[in-house]
């Protein structure tokens, strides 16, 4: 069997027996089925009584096909109301985490392309894992499936549910920055050491604001006219040549992922 879980969607699987029918095989092969609401595919009833794009729709539907998997003894369940609005996704995953404790599945469905549809996702899903509703994830995109884990997984990171890489922060700049900002943020992101722990580093466009306003990082830079100050926890520990101050926040980075490393290995 080289099927980990399978989806059924309730607007279109038909009637009780073709449920039943699918329970078997998925109790024969110790397959999870994941009961998959779309809000552009509910049943014409449902559709009938609550109208378009409602919430309580979607959490309707999808107790249905609970009780119908529950009656048949089958209980591995995962559940899933995808919508491309928003607002109704979010609504209908919050009513249902008060109605069920089976493991929820969450995603806004037919975002579009990666500008629309990591904003919309990230709008969503973000508001879910914040009130701690969602055990898996998808970010749905018009791209390639590698692409959606990578969303996915930097969604977490944002949300400090995942805490595995290097996390940049740096400033939108202002009348005082005196360097490409942008430039120097992917510098110092391709220098640094991925891959090895968690950090806080951040890349700041002026020495005047920019140590305390990040003073939350573990570590960071300021960038002056040709030069860089590094500074710990707003801090200041460092001034020189920008080009030094890169290199020595890239040294320091490491040593303090080595020692975190090593602490953690205690």
């Amino acid at each position: 069997n080289g099927v980990d879980k399978l989806r059924l969607n309730p607007g279109n699987i038909g009637g009780r027996q073709h449920v039943e029918k699918v329970v078997d095989c998925a109790r024969m092969h110790h397959t999870p089925i994941r009961i998959g609401v779309n809000g552009g595919s509910l049943e014409a009833d449902l559709r009938r009584e609550y109208g378009p794009d409602s919430p309580q729709a979607m959490v309707e539907s999808a107790m249905r096909h609970v009780r119908l998997l529950e009656a048949a003894h089958f209980s591995d369940i995962v559940i899933s109301l995808k919508s491309s609005t928003v607002s109704t996704t979010v609504e209908a995953y919050r009513q249902m985490a008060k109605l069920v404790e089976y493991p929820l599945h969450i995603g806004i469905t037919e975002t579009g392309t990666p500008a629309r549809g990591l904003i919309k996702s990230a709008a969503g899903l973000g508001a879910l894992l914040l009130d701690g509703i969602g055990d898996t994830l998808r970010i749905s995109l018009t791209d390639a499936p590698v692409e959606e884990v990578r969303a996915g997984v930097e969604l977490l990171r944002a949300l400090r549910l995942r805490r595995d890489d290097i996390e940049i922060i740096s400033c939108p700049t202002c009348g005082r920055t005196r360097v490409d900002l942008m430039q120097a943020v992917k510098r110092v992101d391709a220098a640094l050491p991925h891959g090895q722990g968690y950090l806080r580093v951040a890349v700041m466009g002026c020495a005047v604001n920019g140590p305390g306003e990040a003073a939350d990082a573990d570590i960071g830079i300021a960038f002056g006219s040709g030069s860089g100050v590094l500074f710990r926890r707003g801090e200041r520990f460092a001034h020189g040549a920008a080009e030094d101050m890169i290199a020595l926040l890239v040294r320091e980075a490491t040593a303090m992922l080595r020692q975190r490393r090593d602490e953690e290995a205690r």
